[in-house]
C-alpha cells in the first residue's frame, strides 16, 4: 500500500483567465508554510507537484523542510481548456465544466482523468502531490467510484488522503481522508 497525500497548490496571484502560470499571493505562500508545519512530521516523503508555478511554490518549502528535490509530474497538472477557447473565456468554460461528468464532458477529458489517476497508482512510495483542484477531484472520484467532476470543494493547501492499494495485479485506490472543503474561488 502506498499513502498519497493531494495538496491543493495555494492561492494563486492571478485568476485562470488572466494568467496561465501565476505563481503564489501572499496567503498562498503563508498556506504553503502552513501546510509545510502540518506535513513536515511524517517525512521525508517523496514530493511530486504539477509543472505550473503556483504547484512547484507550494512543494517547494516542504521539499526544503526535507532536504529533497520536488519531481515535476505533467500528469497532474490542471485540466485544459479547450483549444480555441480565449485566455478571458477560460473561467466561464471552467464553471459550466464544473457541473459534468467525465464522459459527459468528453474527449479528450476522461482521458486527462485516466492520466492523473494513473500517475497516482504508479507512485512507489508514500508521496506528496502538489496538484489542482480539478485533477484531486479525479483521484477521489476514482476512489469513490463517481464520474463527477467535483465531489469535493477542496480549498486551497488542503489535504487529501488516498491510499493506493495493490493486490496481484488490481490498484484501487481507497480514500482515508477528504482534504478541507471552502467555497472555491474560480478566478
Amino acid at each position: 500500500m502506498t499513502r498519497v497525500y493531494l495538496v491543493r497548490h495555494g492561492r494563486a496571484a492571478a485568476g485562470w483567465d488572466t494568467d496561465p502560470d501565476p505563481g503564489l499571493d501572499a496567503l498562498g505562500v503563508q498556506q504553503a508554510a502552513d501546510m509545510t508545519a502540518m506535513l513536515a512530521p511524517l517525512g521525508p516523503l517523496a514530493v511530486v507537484a504539477s509543472p505550473l508555478r503556483r504547484c512547484q511554490e507550494t512543494a517547494a518549502p516542504l521539499a526544503t523542510a526535507w532536504g529533497t528535490l520536488v519531481r515535476t509530474e505533467p500528469a497532474v497538472a490542471e485540466i485544459p481548456s479547450p483549444e480555441g477557447v480565449p485566455m478571458s473565456a477560460r473561467v466561464d468554460w471552467l464553471r459550466a465544466a464544473l457541473d459534468e461528468t467525465w464522459e459527459a464532458l468528453g474527449h479528450p477529458y476522461p482521458a486527462f482523468r485516466d492520466s492523473v489517476i494513473a500517475a497516482v497508482c504508479a507512485l512507489p512510495s508514500d508521496t506528496v502531490v502538489c496538484s489542482h483542484f480539478v485533477a484531486i477531484n479525479a483521484v477521489i472520484g476514482a476512489a469513490m467510484g463517481d464520474d463527477r467532476l467535483v465531489i469535493r470543494s477542496v480549498d486551497n493547501c488542503s489535504i487529501t488522503i488516498v491510499d493506493v492499494v495493490r493486490d496481484g495485479d488490481d490498484v484501487s485506490l481507497q480514500l482515508v481522508e477528504g482534504g478541507h472543503e471552502a467555497d472555491t474561488l474560480i478566478r
